[in-house]
């Protein structure tokens, strides 16, 4: 089975968010590849996304929250999301050092 994948508004303003980051920093080619490399990365979500192990948070949720990790460590992102459906639903993009979905600030 094929999924479709849909990015929440939350999700957008994550990547777009990462994207203005990576050119603050001067990321160049490198950073460019890497961003787009993050979208390809979300988009194999359309196969098998039950592959990806359930997120930390999840028993916070009325519903299944999965995550998918990308990058290598210390860069290392989870792209957060629910599966209705035929549909994926991406909705955050976080970097995995950030503090939990719905944890004390």
């Amino acid at each position: 089975m094929v999924f479709r994948v849909e990015s929440t508004a939350e999700a957008e303003l994550d990547s777009i968010a990462i994207l203005e980051w990576l050119m603050a920093q001067q990321a160049g080619d490198a950073g460019l590849r890497w961003f787009l490399a993050l979208d390809d990365v979300i988009a194999s979500l359309a196969t098998l996304p039950q592959r990806c192990a359930l997120a930390p948070e999840n028993a916070r949720f009325p519903f299944e929250v999965r995550q998918l990790l990308y990058g290598r460590k210390p860069h290392v992102y989870r792209i957060l999301f629910t599966i209705r459906g035929d549909t994926v639903y991406i909705l955050h993009v976080r970097h995995g050092r950030r503090k939990r979905i719905g944890d004390l600030q």
